[in-house]
């Protein structure tokens, strides 16, 4: 309900029961689709909230929520809300949505690519598919709340999309990273890896010409740079990944370096 071209959409929808959810527990259409008996979900009150007419079921406490990392991923609180609907609606009990979200851990097993987060001794690592605009503004959102000495990206541009998607990727990563790390994807899509390269240091620039910008094209050397040789204490790390299983492969065993003591700069 908070997105006007998708709240419009429920106009062209012939089959099926309309459930709408919105991060605003107050919202004028959240109200309107209630007073008609319609089914919603809110964020309210630090829960998410179950609604229909006159009534309301708080389901749980986002701060309990795994997937909402203590409420700081605001676009995981969206999700969930909208799972817990769909869930809902096809019969589940209150008990069962409930115990599935407290359990739902975001990790490389349950949730790879989303939101991996690694403790190191001393820097963070997180591993995240984001490849567009969109993707790089809601992890912005998350790390708006992270507390971090220097937030560093390891990003890449998407060959099969328009010079203005790259662009914007770049935007977006120049406004949330302190220093920039660009690499390339297996699949180049049909275009050259300088012509990607030098549209994403275009967004880039376009925020802050100053921004530190390394290009390690390798998704494989972009990360052993980041992690072994360029980290430093109260860093915080975020990987967009392109060979998902690769990268947590690589990223797991640095780790266990890490925690042996071995292998770390």
């Amino acid at each position: 309900a908070d997105d006007d071209l998708v709240y419009k959409m429920r106009t062209e929808i012939e089959q099926g029961k309309i459930c709408l959810y919105s991060m605003d527990e107050n919202s004028k259409r959240i109200k309107e689709h209630c007073a008609a008996n319609g089914m919603a979900c809110v964020y309210e009150n630090g829960y998410i909230t179950l609604l229909k007419g006159n009534w309301k079921i708080r389901l749980e406490k986002v701060f309990n929520i795994p997937l909402t990392f203590g409420g700081k991923a605001e676009f995981n609180i969206q999700n969930v809300m909208a799972a817990s609907l769909a869930c809902y609606m096809q019969g589940f009990k209150i008990e069962d949505i409930r115990q599935a979200l407290l359990t739902f851990v975001p990790s490389p097993a349950q949730t790879p690519g989303r939101m991996n987060l690694f403790k190191f001794k001393e820097f963070s690592v997180m591993v995240d598919y984001a490849h567009n605009a969109h993707g790089m503004r809601a992890i912005g959102k998350f790390l708006d709340k992270v507390e971090a000495k220097r937030k560093i990206g390891v990003i890449a541009g998407v060959g099969d999309r328009r010079d203005s998607d790259i662009v914007e990727i770049g935007v977006e990563a120049g406004k949330i990273f302190d220093e920039i790390v660009i690499r390339q994807d297996r699949n180049m899509r049909g275009r050259d890896e300088k012509e990607i390269i030098d549209l994403m240091i275009k967004g880039i620039e376009s925020v802050d010409k100053k921004i530190k910008i390394h290009v390690i094209p390798n998704e494989s050397e972009a990360i052993e740079f980041v992690i072994k040789k360029h980290a430093k204490k109260d860093d915080f790390i975020v990987i967009s990944s392109d060979v998902v299983p690769d990268a947590l492969d690589q990223i797991i065993k640095y780790k266990e370096e890490d925690i042996s003591g071995f292998g770390m700069m």
